[in-house]
């Protein structure tokens, strides 16, 4: 799946989350997976593929990654669960 998106990870229902970007979600969220890259995902252990949406452009995928950073938990725990209610991992959906 090779197009510009934004997603969400979680360590679990209501847990940890993570906002990314990617243009290539598929392999970003392996990496994840993996503990490939060292950082945030990897120490807190947030894999979980609750949300994602794809977008035209990167530049449009980078301006709602920076617009879901600045909401507050409650909007973005809103987000996941209008599509995603039961917090499942969409990884396998796309992979």
């Amino acid at each position: 799946m090779k197009q510009p998106c934004v997603y969400l990870l979680a360590s679990g229902r209501n847990g940890t989350l993570y906002i990314g970007v990617s243009s290539d979600l598929v392999k970003r969220i392996s990496e994840h997976r993996n503990g490939v890259v060292a950082g945030f995902t990897k120490s807190y252990a947030v894999h979980r593929l609750v949300y994602f949406e794809l977008h035209a452009t990167m530049e449009t995928a980078i301006t709602r990654e920076k617009q879901l950073k600045k909401w507050n938990r409650a909007w973005k725990v809103r987000l996941i669960e209008q599509s995603n209610p039961q917090w499942r991992d969409l990884y396998e959906d796309i992979h």
